[in-house]
């Protein structure tokens, strides 16, 4: 009798073993890469800014509004992306994002002025957005809950992982300044863009939109993903069924979008203006695309290390509020000494911080919300966050950097919005556990 009962359990956890192997090697590798792509064609502005900035008579103020006209759009187009993808599918929406945003991005290469890079730099953001906050969602589809920290961690190791790979290699294109007559932030953006077009078009041929659409999986597989997610979906939330217009004006996406602000701010802040920073003591363009490299090198191992221990101990609130913590220790740090090596180190501290948060953050907003309110309510949060981040932060950087001489100074601003997201987040998850409680106790 004994064995007879354990058999059933068995067999279920092989079906899941299978499952979720399949699955994750199906589609995560090619979501890793593409998003890569997608934070290198983001960032790479920073490396072109080596030699951009001196041929089109760029000011730091206006370098730092070209780079953040990105997040305005994205911020404008993040939400009704994310809603066309619910309703057209992943497998014809993210292929159109990508080809688009390859294409654009190219375009780069064909700015001679200041205006001209103002638009461009917004058209590249209305083309790529809602990728990140799409994929999130299609994890929704595919991912049960308790895989989704570590899963996110991975596809978002893209992140550190782009700018690991990226400042080497753009240093390395600007050093082909001259080739067939174009400049080297010519080619870094011809390049580099180009990759994204390609992925589109392999896009088609790989992403299937729901687990019963997978020929890869067998029958039992699809019965257990599709009955696992179900499941899922019919837990109490903490935010259950919304219209957009009534996620927009929730309390808890503002929340939750302030929570993310501090790390989002700090990556993008960091991925904009460290070149220039590295820069500043002089250094030539190779060397400071290495140096620029060891930072997010280290964030790539520690964000996928912490993404797993989240998912372990089930724990999401402080794996997420403990990493806001580290950005603004990072920031503080970085009044005792400015030294070539203290800066990398400090970079480093607040890299790790700000990618090491994404993982348990995103596994936990995405759990807080009802399956009908996710594609809105996930890409609202990052189109808030990165309004702030990309928007308010570059700009407010480059402006205090330009009129106090200091890096230092100029990262202050991004201290108080981590820790004020870090003591959110602990508040909110508290509040989040007492409101399931209740739903639950009433239910039963």
């Amino acid at each position: 009798m004994t064995e007879h009962t354990r058999n059933p359990v068995t067999a279920t956890e092989a079906i899941e073993r299978e499952t979720m192997r399949k699955v994750i090697w199906r589609i995560l590798p090619f979501l890793i890469v593409s998003y890569l792509v997608s934070i290198i064609d983001r960032g790479n502005i920073g490396m072109a800014s080596l030699q951009m900035n001196e041929d089109l008579g760029l000011s730091k103020a206006a370098f730092g509004f070209a780079s953040s006209l990105y997040f305005v759009a994205y911020f404008l187009f993040e939400v009704p992306s994310n809603l066309a993808m619910q309703k057209v599918g992943a497998r014809l929406w993210i292929p159109r994002i990508m080809i688009s945003w390859g294409v654009v991005s190219m375009c780069m290469s064909l700015v001679e002025s200041t205006t001209s890079l103002y638009i461009v730099r917004f058209l590249l953001g209305a083309a790529e957005a809602g990728f990140f906050p799409g994929v999130v969602l299609y994890l929704t589809w595919w991912i049960p809950s308790r895989y989704r920290a570590r899963i996110i961690a991975s596809f978002m190791v893209a992140i550190p992982l782009a700018n690991f790979i990226g400042s080497p290699l753009s240093g390395l294109i600007l050093t082909l300044d001259g080739w067939m007559g174009l400049r080297g932030w010519h080619l870094l953006f011809i390049i580099e863009g180009l990759p994204a077009v390609l992925l589109g078009i392999v896009a088609w041929f790989i992403l299937r939109d729901r687990p019963h659409q997978a020929s890869w999986l067998s029958t039992e597989q699809k019965e257990w993903l599709e009955s696992t997610l179900e499941s899922e979906r019919q837990q109490s939330k903490n935010i259950g069924h919304q219209t957009t217009w009534q996620l927009l004006k929730h309390r808890h996406i503002w929340l939750m979008a302030l929570i993310y602000t501090g790390a989002s701010s700090a990556g993008t802040t960091i991925s904009v203006w460290s070149p220039q920073l590295l820069k500043s003591f002089h250094l030539d363009n190779l060397t400071t695309g290495l140096l620029n490299a060891i930072p997010y090198g280290l964030a790539s191992v520690l964000m996928i290390v912490w993404g797993r221990s989240s998912d372990r101990s089930n724990e999401r609130r402080w794996h997420t509020a403990l990493t806001l913590f580290l950005i603004a220790a990072g920031v503080f740090a970085a009044f005792v000494s400015i030294s070539l090596p203290v800066t990398i180190a400090i970079l480093s501290v607040m890299l790790i911080g700000a990618y090491s948060m994404k993982g348990p953050f995103w596994a936990l907003a995405s759990g807080w919300m009802n399956s009908t309110s996710a594609a809105a309510g996930l890409a609202a949060i990052g189109a808030i966050a990165n309004l702030i981040g990309g928007v308010v932060m570059v700009n407010a950087y480059g402006i205090i950097n330009e009129r106090t001489g200091s890096h230092t100074l100029a990262m202050l601003p991004l201290a108080g919005l981590c820790i004020a997201g870090g003591i959110a987040v602990l508040v909110m998850g508290r509040q989040a556990r007492r409101h399931v409680s209740q739903e639950n106790q009433l239910t039963h």
